[in-house]
């Protein structure tokens, strides 16, 4: 006798031959198609295929989560480069980043962004949230979606009521200390700025050391913490190398996706019963709807696609949060990042990490945050800033540099910039536009010089006087305004938190893409959740609210609601 789970799994799949296109193609049916097996898409298959009743297929256009370095934390330095398990996508040149195209990569593996991420946990503000609500997005309050953000949390260390202690995703507190962060700690304080031990607590403003997703000197992904224990079902199926071409529409109903595996090669069909969910990215997400039809006529015309279902939205608002980084030289004999990096040091490092004890193989990006006010008389933070005990190299991001210091950066919140996504062709080998605006909003350009000029009073306190010797990175000589946007233009980058180009909101927002289910509106079976869904960027890095996106996303489609049963 079969185990009931496997005869439900080989009940409700099927196999034949349909032709698309002029070719023949296999078909699969699943109950739910899922495009894309990052953050979100990790999430949503592990929770559907809890259901054993039901059939599940991901198709992930990257491979499995094999490379070492996505395993340990400190190698996202290698995966950020390496085409095998990213997206090497580059923003458009723009007067506002002097003409420059930016690296806006994203994680093509198991586990996506989740996978090759600076491992930083951030929820952002209540205010956010509530923020999404008042758009007319019912259920997307604090109150709302603070019990996702509790489920999919693994709290490891200090934390209230509104941390999450059982969930899929460990969030820990940092173990390697260097006396450099302690002293920059310390000298934010002395400008009257509080020491915050809980930033995710519901009460963001303050400094103090950042929490991350490693356990035992590892990274911990989406797809480690939702997706590879989830396999073990017999009702998930997991498509590795598998890039989505189309979504499938008959009518104005989703029933499947056809995907390929190389250039050229053989097209292949995954029918869903129940709903095709996207969960690709922001620039995934929007060019896969374009090539599909769906989306502003005039740019599906201009690409030689047909218009199957016109939605002006798809693509636009766009956001990004924008930063410009201070590198200050350190002293001579203060030992920072960069020397700990190589040689016999590095090698005594690994062996520290290889035991599981504190190493710099195991510290997330930055080290120490910094939520606080451009202006006073605001009553919430509008500015994230970052310091880590290493010099970075002038233009290349993550990279460390030759000589021994450190590096503060800064961002604005909630910036009103916007962009667009859009695709260049119907071929999906081909890279998007992708258009962020940086600083173009005057009050942009005012809060960031803000940030700026608070980088610099952060980095010469008398606490840090004794570590560190001069500024290299813009260097003291600009200090006008236009000195020092001119150098944010310059020398400014992504944080690779890209969100926005399926915004949620109420049909009666023309640049609406979802509705507050996260279903496409005017179509039915074909849902959205990751991080392009949001209405307004977070104040934060956006992985942990995408992780909450999916969690609710998960009992929208199963008819569920965790806020009102907590």
């Amino acid at each position: 006798m079969r185990a009931p789970a496997l005869e439900a799994k080989q009940s409700t799949r099927h196999h034949w031959e349909e032709s698309t296109g002029g070719r023949k193609v296999a078909v699969d049916v699943f109950d739910y198609v899922i495009v894309g097996a990052g953050a979100a898409g990790s999430v949503l298959a592990n929770r559907l295929s809890e259901d054993l009743g039901v059939t599940v297929c991901v198709l992930e256009a990257g491979p499995p989560d094999r490379n070492p370095y996505i395993h340990i934390p400190a190698g996202f330095i290698k995966t950020l480069f390496d085409p095998g398990v990213t997206w090497q996508f580059k923003t458009e040149p723009g007067p506002n980043t002097g003409g420059r195209a930016i690296a806006t990569t994203q994680g093509r593996t198991l586990g996506g962004g989740s996978s090759i991420n600076g491992l930083i946990y951030n929820r952002g503000q209540p205010g956010d949230f509530n923020n999404w609500a008042q758009r007319g997005n019912r259920g997307w309050g604090y109150d709302d979606v603070l019990p996702y953000f509790r489920r999919s949390e693994g709290r490891i260390g200090f934390g209230g009521e509104a941390r999450g202690r059982e969930g899929n995703i460990p969030v820990t507190d940092m173990d390697w200390f260097n006396p450099v962060s302690e002293a920059f700690i310390k000298g934010v304080m002395g400008l009257g700025i509080p020491r915050n031990p809980d930033y995710n607590s519901g009460h963001q403003e303050g400094v103090g050391y950042y929490q991350r997703v490693i356990r035992n000197g590892r990274r911990i992904s989406a797809a480690r913490g939702y997706l590879h224990p989830a396999m073990k079902r017999p009702n998930l199926e997991v498509r590795t190398n598998a890039r989505a071409e189309a979504v499938l529409l008959e009518g104005r109903r989703a029933v499947g996706v056809r995907y390929i595996q190389r250039r050229g090669g053989e097209g292949r069909v995954v029918r869903a019963r129940r709903e095709v969910i996207l969960s690709s990215g922001t620039a995934n997400t929007a060019r896969l709807l374009q090539v599909s039809g769906i989306g502003p006529a005039a740019l599906l015309q201009r690409i030689g696609v047909p218009v199957l279902h016109e939605l002006p939205g798809v693509g636009e608002n766009f956001r990004d949060h924008y930063a410009s980084r201070f590198v200050m030289r350190a002293r001579p004999g203060v030992e920072t990042l960069n020397e700990l990096s190589k040689g016999l040091r590095l090698g005594g490092q690994i062996l520290r990490w290889a035991a599981r004890r504190p190493s710099i193989l195991a510290t997330c990006v930055s080290h120490v945050h910094v939520f606080w006010k451009s202006f006073e008389g605001l009553d919430q933070p509008d500015l994230q800033c970052v310091f880590t005990p290493g010099s970075y190299a002038e233009g290349k991001v993550y990279v460390l540099d030759d000589y021994p210091g450190v590096t503060a950066g800064a961002w604005q919140h909630r910036p009103e910039s916007s962009g667009w996504v859009r695709a260049r062709s119907a071929d999906v080998f081909e890279d998007p536009e992708i258009q962020p605006n940086y600083l173009t909003h005057p009050d942009d350009q005012r809060v960031h010089l803000a940030g700026m000029r608070l980088l610099r009073r952060f980095l010469n306190t008398p606490e840090l006087a004794p570590f560190l010797e001069t500024e290299t990175l813009p260097g003291k000589d600009v200090q006008t305004d236009d000195e020092l946007l001119d150098f944010a233009r310059r020398n400014g980058s992504t944080t690779y938190h890209l969100v926005g180009t399926s915004r949620m909101g109420p049909r009666t927002d023309p640049t609406a893409v979802v509705s507050d289910e996260l279903l496409v509106h005017g179509l039915e079976g074909l849902r959205v959740a990751d991080a392009s869904i949001m209405p307004h960027i977070t104040s934060s890095n956006t992985y942990a609210t995408t992780l909450m996106i999916a969690e609710k996303a998960a009992d929208l489609i199963r008819g569920r609601s965790l806020a009102a049963a907590a």
